[in-house]
């Protein structure tokens, strides 16, 4: 954890993709969703009933999306096929997808040199199909950057399909307050959606879309969350990341100022609560490509640095961005795309990208998830004339459904009171249910809204829970001028808890920058429900931390 300390403390070679794929695992039991294949052509019958069998495999384990390499051996070997061949591999693949109601899209081409006169080609096939537990396969996306990078309206141009006027059009529908609007900046979280079909194409707003229309167009819905860049909002970032639960992030860079401002504690924090992060340049329009080159040399020192160690690869190619999203889940590859959302420059390629990012669980763990009792955090409460209390929150676990009884808590004594799921809505739209790794708003009866704040959870009666006033975490000092000790207050944030508490117990004397121990906190105010093993983050002016939740003490 020692190399994050230069992402908040400011103070070699490039390195290149491999050409050839690493090996295919082999295990008792295959697993992940990406398959070699060096020929398919006129299989027998029962080596199609295998092959189908496998394809389904592969799809329960990226969640109803599996990556075909066509004409590589089992150990990453480009070897090719002949065009006769290949369209022949290809044809047996298109049998194998329409046996489980799947579809097809081939991603990318591409000859090898063999040495024999005959080209050979590769080729790349994204399978697609949604498992029957699920109406789409759902990501999140915290964009994070410095303020004026450009965040907002990236994602205006991405989600309405229209480029901007350069001067701020695309972002004005992103904004939930009168004074973003007239600042242009950010201040609150907003979410966004962002469809594709099974054919891979983009589905958003143009075409006088709904909500509605996308969802049922899209076999694939990324929301997209829209943070802020400002330093006095940095709180409301921080919350986020940690509340929102985000798959992914995208960490947006204006081309003109370069790594500026929060940039290094957005990554920083990004880091630090294991989340995988890929990099945009944007308004590239506005400078002149020496510009470009020397922001983006500077993005790549910071990357390759102790704070974060990944290798940059710059995005130039749809064959770039289909490799970017196969490589990401690593912690060692970054991709950078240089954007324009007035020119549209490089857009496709982003597109494209975000196409194939796969799932972060296999089907086995989200229904591992989905199976556990249900757990809600609340980081939204608000009333509607004619509902009554609503909460918006991420289901982190089990499944709610219409006329649920759960328990709200904790209250100011510590408390949890039962409570009924009236209405449940995802992505604006009425539902039946909700699953774990989605987020959605739940209308709550017989409660008053004055009675639900955020931090909250509803959790289902068999958990038992209680809650805290005191905890104790493994905690790791990014960052202090000096060194802290016992009596010392802080901000922690703890999933969507955000509360003041200090130090009672700590077994050192004194903690200093890139140390580590072992702390009881105490909250200030009011008692959390929180559970081991969550991360926390900690921040206090300059002072930043990290940490795992060890033991919760009971009240």
């Amino acid at each position: 954890m020692d190399h994050l300390v230069g992402l908040f403390d400011p103070g070699s070679d490039e390195a290149e993709i491999p050409s050839v794929l690493p090996p295919e695992a082999r295990k008792a039991v295959e697993e992940g969703n990406v398959e070699y294949k060096l020929k398919l052509v006129n299989p027998s019958e029962s080596r199609f009933e295998h092959l189908v069998t496998q394809m389904k495999w592969r799809l329960e384990e990226g969640q109803g999306e599996a990556f075909y390499e066509i004409g590589v051996e089992d150990c990453g070997l480009l070897t090719g096929l002949t065009e006769e061949d290949m369209d022949a591999s290809l044809y047996t693949l298109h049998r194998m997808s329409q046996q489980l109601g799947a579809s097809i899209t081939i991603l990318r081409e591409k000859e090898v040199a063999t040495g024999k006169k005959t080209p050979r080609q590769v080729a790349e096939v994204l399978v697609k199909k949604i498992p029957e537990n699920q109406q789409f396969l759902d990501l999140r996306l915290a964009v994070l950057g410095n303020v004026d990078a450009g965040k907002s309206t990236l994602l205006g141009v991405l989600t309405q399909g229209e480029l901007d006027n350069g001067r701020g059009r695309a972002r004005l529908n992103l904004f939930r307050h009168l004074h973003e609007i007239q600042s242009g900046r950010s201040s609150s979280i907003s979410h966004e959606i962002l469809g594709f079909d099974s054919e891979g194409e983009l589905v958003n707003y143009s075409e006088s879309r709904t909500v509605e229309d996308i969802l049922d167009c899209s076999t694939k819905i990324i929301t997209l969350i829209d943070l802020c860049g400002h330093q006095k909002y940095m709180k409301t970032t921080i919350f986020g990341l940690t509340g929102h639960s985000p798959d992914f992030a995208m960490v947006v860079v204006s081309a003109n100022s370069g790594v500026v401002g929060t940039t290094r504690e957005h990554l920083g924090f990004a880091l630090a609560l294991g989340v995988p992060f890929f990099v945009v340049v944007s308004k590239v329009d506005m400078c002149r490509p020496i510009q470009v080159e020397r922001t983006m040399k500077q993005l790549e020192r910071l990357l390759k640095g102790p704070g974060c160690k990944r290798m940059p690869f710059r995005i130039h190619t749809e064959a770039d961005a289909v490799a970017a999203g196969d490589n990401f889940h690593g912690d060692s590859v970054c991709p950078i795309f240089t954007v324009s959302s007035v020119s549209g420059k490089n857009l496709p390629l982003l597109v494209k990208f975000l196409n194939v990012l796969p799932p972060l669980l296999s089907t086995q763990e989200w229904e591992q998830f989905a199976n556990d009792s249900a757990e809600h955090q609340i980081d939204e409460v608000f009333s509607i004339s004619g509902v009554g209390t609503v909460v918006g929150g991420t289901l982190l676990r089990g499944s709610v459904r219409q006329g649920d009884q759960l328990l709200l808590g904790p209250s100011d004594s510590g408390e949890f009171q039962p409570v009924r799921i009236s209405t449940i809505h995802r992505n604006r739209v009425p539902c039946a249910f909700a699953t774990a790794g989605q987020t959605a708003c739940l209308s709550l009866s017989g409660i008053d809204q004055w009675s639900v704040r955020k931090g909250m959870v509803l959790l289902s009666a068999q958990l038992s829970p209680v809650a805290c006033l005191e905890f104790e975490a493994d905690v790791y000092l990014l960052f202090h001028s000096n060194f802290i000790c016992k009596g010392f207050q802080t901000v922690i944030h703890v999933g969507n808890v955000r509360q003041t508490a200090s130090i009672v117990k700590m077994n050192k004397n004194s903690l200093e920058t890139n140390e580590k121990a072992v702390v009881t906190f105490r909250f200030l105010c009011r008692p959390e429900y929180i559970r081991v093993g969550s991360r926390l983050l900690l921040r206090e002016g300059r002072t930043k931390g990290m940490g795992e939740v060890t033991k919760v003490i009971a009240m």
